[in-house]
């Protein structure tokens, strides 16, 4: 079984080899295609969430007044450096399950590497996620948060949640393929993963102990909370305190790819057919 896990793996990135231009010439095609027609084309990827923020802002700050503190800072704040990383992992979550349904052409009529799909469609999501960030960093600062050394671990935080979804797609996209109903499982999920995680609140304030843990074993919760050491907190990657959570999320995502990888393999030659 390892065997085929491993092989799964090496087609992956057999099929990434001298495609790097060629998927981020897609990844931008995409993201302007998503928005044909618009007048100001793919700056509506970041007009819309930066609308929620400010309805959230307002919310928060004019309408809510005695929305008061979360963990010693002001909801919006708190919500805002929970909020972009989340907008990103919802439409990773939703559009890499998609991507080779809404891009079926590629496997049906091209001979092209099935899981660049995949790559391209999350790139076209990461552009837009590097413009929320300059936004929600702009916000921080004048409020009084930053700059800080702490900051750089972004560039730990954002490459990995690239990563980890990216890989979750190579088991989600070919699923969905196959069935809408596994898509449509996805799309009810989304609401209760955006609860179950932290954006609103502090899931290290949990105070069952046994609670506290089982959180540990919601991926979402670690980027969550890793964009919040990097922006808020000023705690490191690898604090002795965060050890549990970090070895919780590295053993999830070894077993990530060894999953996403079985299932692309196993799949993806009946895509074809099943397209």
């Amino acid at each position: 079984m390892a065997k085929k896990f491993s092989l799964g793996l090496t087609d992956i990135i057999a099929e990434h080899k001298g495609q790097l231009k060629k998927i981020w010439m897609l990844a931008v095609n995409d993201l302007v295609k998503k928005y044909k027609g618009a007048v100001m084309g793919p700056l509506w990827a970041i007009i819309k969430p930066t609308f929620t923020l400010f309805i959230l802002w307002f919310a928060f700050t004019v309408g809510i007044r005695g929305s008061g503190m979360v963990s010693g800072y002001p909801r919006f704040i708190f919500m805002l450096s929970g909020y972009i990383p989340w907008f990103f992992i919802s439409e990773v979550i939703v559009g890499g399950s998609r991507s080779i349904r809404q891009n079926s052409q590629f496997v049906t009529k091209l001979s092209f590497p099935v899981s660049n799909i995949m790559t391209f469609c999350m790139l076209s999501s990461l552009i837009i996620h590097l413009g929320m960030c300059v936004i929600m960093y702009i916000i921080l600062i004048c409020n009084g948060y930053g700059p800080s050394v702490y900051n750089l671990q972004i560039f730990y935080y954002m490459p990995l949640m690239f990563l980890f979804f990216l890989v979750l797609s190579w088991a989600t996209a070919p699923l969905s393929a196959f069935s809408r109903d596994f898509e449509n499982l996805i799309n009810s999920l989304i609401t209760g993963l955006f609860w179950l995680s932290g954006i609103f609140w502090d899931t290290y304030d949990v105070s069952n102990p046994i609670l506290k843990r089982l959180m540990y074993f919601n991926p979402i919760n670690y980027f969550i909370n890793g964009y919040r050491k990097t922006f808020l907190y000023d705690i490191s990657i690898f604090d002795k305190n965060y050890t549990t959570e970090l070895v919780v999320f590295y053993a999830e995502f070894i077993l990530l790819i060894f999953i996403g990888s079985h299932f692309y393999k196993k799949l993806r030659k009946i895509l074809p057919d099943i397209l």
